[in-house]
């Protein structure tokens, strides 16, 4: 009988065939399957704890690198309209360089980097809320900024879990979160209950921020009805900043911002 080793340097290589990968990548893979298995424990949120092989998961990573779907790099990631989705990814060493706490309500105490937006985003939360306390629809922050070391940990344990092909319907491959621009943030109600979860669709809450979001620069991210544009299922929870203006208009005519960029490319392209 086949060891092991042997079977995940087989499986491997069957993969890299059906792939087509070069020699290269054969080998590095075969390569990681020689090496010894480390099995642990790893946080992808406040929540959960999720067992997993952190090498298989690097392995899962790699290889998509190699698939045919091409990313592009952003050339302009301090834009506040940024596209960062499946197909445009921030610079591998992208920070935003003006991040600051946001000064409001979060469901947790520590004063961590996901309390963290940039400065413009954090002003015009700040705003929202405070209206949102007015309309007794207090709101409190769940997740905001997130470094691509802490994307990069939280994709690998959900890769491990549910598979990555599952995965990438509800979490970002590192350097495609807008969580890693600074301009996201995912919100719930005060009480933190049904946090970045479907539940949370037709709460109060979601009610209030779908209508009153936009005026404060904030758009839902990734709308009902929209999947197969977006690439992920409907989240109500999370916000993404673009400015009153852009907001705006996306909200009027039931837009996402990937139709919005488009849209935006083609008035700017040269009448043929």
């Amino acid at each position: 009988m086949m060891n092991q080793q042997a079977m995940r340097i087989a499986a491997l290589s069957a993969i890299c065939l059906l792939a087509g990968c070069s020699s290269n990548t054969m080998a590095a893979q075969n390569s990681v399957a020689s090496a010894p298995a480390q099995v642990h424990t790893l946080s992808v949120n406040d929540h959960k704890t999720v067992p997993g092989n952190t090498e298989a998961a690097a392995s899962r990573l790699s290889a998509s690198k190699t698939g045919t779907t091409t990313m592009k790099t952003v050339t302009h990631p301090e834009a506040i309209d940024v596209l960062v989705n499946k197909q445009n990814k921030l610079p591998e060493n992208y920070t935003p360089r003006d991040l600051v706490y946001a000064d409001v309500r979060f469901t947790f105490k520590e004063k961590i980097e996901k309390r963290k937006m940039r400065k413009e985003a954090a002003a015009a939360l700040k705003q929202m809320f405070a209206a949102a306390d007015q309309d007794r629809v207090p709101l409190a922050g769940v997740s905001a900024y997130r470094s691509h070391a802490r994307q990069k940990a939280i994709f690998e344990g959900y890769v491990r879990r549910d598979g990555e092909a599952k995965a990438r319907t509800y979490s970002a491959y590192p350097g495609t979160s807008e969580h890693e621009t600074g301009l996201a943030i995912d919100v719930s109600g005060s009480n933190g209950r049904c946090a970045a979860t479907g539940c949370f669709a037709g709460t109060k809450e979601a009610k209030w921020l779908a209508k009153n979001a936009p005026a404060y620069g904030f758009i839902i991210r990734y709308p009902k009805g929209k999947e197969s544009i977006t690439g992920y299922t409907y989240e109500p929870w999370h916000l993404r900043y673009v400015g009153k203006s852009i907001a705006g208009e996306i909200s009027r005519k039931q837009l996402t911002l990937e139709e919005y960029t488009a849209q935006q490319s083609t008035a700017s392209s040269p009448s043929s």
